[in-house]
């Protein structure tokens, strides 16, 4: 079995919070993955305003508030899914991706 991330995507010029409807499809999608045995783990995550990035390569950790990249979108959220193979990862990443009403991205966890 594979274990896929599969971000949902925020664009971040309109800071647009998922409405009361994309939050119950969302809500009915994941369980329906748990149903069917896709679920490993889902989350919404805050603004990248809320972010601190850490780097602790010198001497001493050194904390910077803000988010580590500034870009037009960011992650609003992810699952982690279980799938047979790239092609069931995929259809559901499409299926999430019209529940959600967001773009996502598939990609499967580095094996080594």
């Amino acid at each position: 079995m594979t274990s896929d991330a599969v971000p949902r995507f925020r664009d971040r010029q309109r800071h647009q919070l998922p409405t009361s409807a994309e939050l119950a499809a969302t809500g009915a999608f994941n369980d329906r993955l748990q149903a069917e045995g896709h679920f490993v783990f889902a989350g919404g995550l805050a603004a990248p305003s809320t972010a601190t990035v850490i780097d602790n390569r010198g001497e001493q950790p050194v904390f910077t508030d803000g988010p580590f990249l500034e870009s037009k979108e960011y992650f609003g959220g992810f699952w982690i899914i279980e799938a047979p193979d790239l092609d069931v990862a995929l259809k559901l990443a499409a299926e999430g991706s019209n529940q959600c009403n967001r773009r996502v991205e598939v990609r499967p966890f580095d094996s080594e």
